[in-house]
């Protein structure tokens, strides 16, 4: 009897010291920094001009994996955002892109476009946005149905990166596009809070705008030699980009976009946010995703070889530091936060490089002329191509049944043709996706994408190097190579150990990790298990 006492005493011990540990362990406040179009070469690149508090206090205090990556080809932001928030590849939360086209009335669908959603009162804001058309639930979704106390909301210049990074829990805030004041949708608040009103109200966005753009540093510190509109560079090894069009001058909101100060008003309304939100002041964890769209603006437009490019990472990288301090400043152990850094995608090298070889771009408009016309001159002139979006072409389908003519026969006949273009380096049917279970290579990337009732008919793969040819874009990720699916991944804070990991990691295993790390259910859809280091 004695030993069973024992026994029993022991493991009333035990059960004791880890619910007190679980307990003492689990964060106030996690916050999620996620840097569109951020390499996993970039943190190494130009850490030499980093600050000691910005990235690389995140770098060599936390727990960094060098070797991150999306496992599906089209690395868009929509997509990368919905994959950190749920755990899931776009063929299970079906964001596969900004839009895709319904089949059964040939109309547009747009993400996060809905028609019964509005601005809400006191906003300013325009656009009718809203989640309803995700399917997944994300962390937080999770997290606020297990503790109806907690809170989570997301920022982003970018309506929909907040929006999807959020889920339909929570509040999501974004820039409105008129007056860079900060807006949400009806079907997150009826209207919004009072001190977000007053933020609006003294413009204070407009402090941080950068009408004149000077380089940080001094030019002999900058490794890339590139620039458009840095101004008071002296270094003769500078190479100028004079086929930029200047969209950073457009309007106030292009001022802030296509400049670092896009990044630094993000961070400045998150502290305002977390203060006047109260976030992290009470037992219940509290969830702040911020999204960094500025970031791939400026790659986009000036390609990851410009100053500009490098520049606004060193800005951030102070804007980093200044908000960390600001942080944990606010809460009594760094085992209260957890913050993480990743990015939703990388970006490519640009198409034209400054005294190198000019790469060509997939011209999308004229391969849609071009299908048409070849399925006119086989079954008549007429239009059956609805459009293409996500790396896919997608067609008519009303008008194909009601010329009472085979979907799939036509489907493939266009693969087949499609491989004749330039820049294709295969082209997949929806029903060979959806019917065989491709295991390696690219063609299992492809169906990792795919999505059966989002995706297109015809599925395309560009070689290596190629992009989608977009207006005033020098850079892109879209084609889940190497330069646009590996991303860093740093977990900072809590029970995080400082140490660098190097094996391959899938950027589904970070949702999974982080409803362990907040002892809650893992969201639904997610793929994967924990990263090993927080099981």
């Amino acid at each position: 009897m004695k030993k069973i006492l024992n026994g029993l005493l022991l493991a009333l011990l035990i059960i004791t010291f880890a619910t007190e540990r679980t307990s003492a362990t689990k964060p106030k406040l996690v916050v999620n920094f996620v840097v569109s179009s951020l390499r996993s070469s970039d943190l190494e690149r130009f850490k030499d001009n980093f600050t000691e508090g910005g990235f690389k206090r995140l770098m060599e205090g936390g727990t960094y994996y060098t070797e991150a990556y999306y496992d599906y080809m089209r690395t868009s932001t929509a997509a990368g955002m919905a994959t950190i928030a749920t755990g899931a590849q776009p063929s299970v939360h079906g964001v596969v892109g900004d839009k895709w086209w319904n089949y059964v009335d040939s109309s547009m669908v747009e993400l996060i476009i809905d028609r019964q959603a509005y601005p809400v009162e006191f906003s300013t804001g325009s656009g009718n946005y809203s989640p309803h058309r995700l399917t997944a639930p994300t962390v937080g979704d999770m997290l606020l149905s297990a503790d109806s106390q907690s809170k989570q909301y997301s920022i982003a210049v970018d309506a929909r990166s907040a929006i999807v990074l959020n889920g339909k829990a929570g509040v999501a805030f974004w820039a409105e596009k008129n007056q860079t004041h900060w807006t949400t949708s009806s079907k997150y608040l009826n209207r919004i809070p009072s001190w977000v009103a007053d933020y609006n109200r003294h413009d204070t966005n407009t402090f941080y705008t950068l009408t004149r753009w000077t380089p940080l540093y001094e030019a002999a510190r900058y490794k890339n030699s590139e620039v458009a509109v840095i101004e008071d560079i002296t270094d003769k090894n500078t190479k100028l980009l004079s086929d930029i069009n200047l969209r950073l001058t457009s309007n106030d909101y292009g001022r802030m976009c296509y400049t670092p100060a896009g990044n630094t008003m993000l961070i400045e309304f998150a502290e305002s946010l977390i203060a006047l939100e109260h976030l992290g002041k009470d037992s219940s964890t509290d969830i702040l995703n911020i999204a960094f769209d500025t970031t791939r603006y400026i790659a986009e437009t000036y390609g990851p070889e410009s100053m500009e490019y490098e520049d606004m990472l060193y800005r951030l990288d102070k804007d980093l530091e200044n908000f960390l301090i600001y942080l944990y400043a606010q809460f009594g152990s760094e085992e209260e936060l957890v913050v993480t850094l990743s990015s939703a995608h990388g970006t490519s090298p640009s198409f034209n490089p400054v005294g190198g070889t000019e790469r060509e771009r997939f011209n999308n408009r004229q391969m849609e002329v071009i299908v048409n016309a070849f399925l006119g001159a086989r079954y008549g002139s007429d239009d059956y191509i609805l459009g293409f979006a996500n790396n896919a072409l997608y067609l008519n389908h009303e008008l194909i049944l009601r010329k009472r003519l085979d979907l799939e026969d036509i489907c493939d006949e266009v693969a087949v043709f499609m491989l004749q273009l330039r820049g294709v380096r295969t082209a997949l049917t929806a029903t060979a996706l959806r019917n065989t279970s491709f295991s390696e290579g690219r063609s299992r990337l492809m169906q990792q994408s795919f999505h059966a009732t989002r995706s297109g008919d015809i599925i395309i793969d560009l070689m290596p190097g190629w992009i989608i040819e977009e207006d005033d874009y020098r850079s892109s990720s879209d084609g889940g190579y190497n330069y646009d699916s590996r991303v860093p991944l740093i977990i900072y804070g809590g029970d995080a150990e400082a140490k660098r990991i190097d094996r391959r990691v899938r950027m589904t295993e970070l949702a999974p990790t982080m409803t362990q790390i907040l002892g809650i259910d893992t969201p639904w859809a997610s793929e994967d298990m924990p990263l090993n280091e927080f099981k």
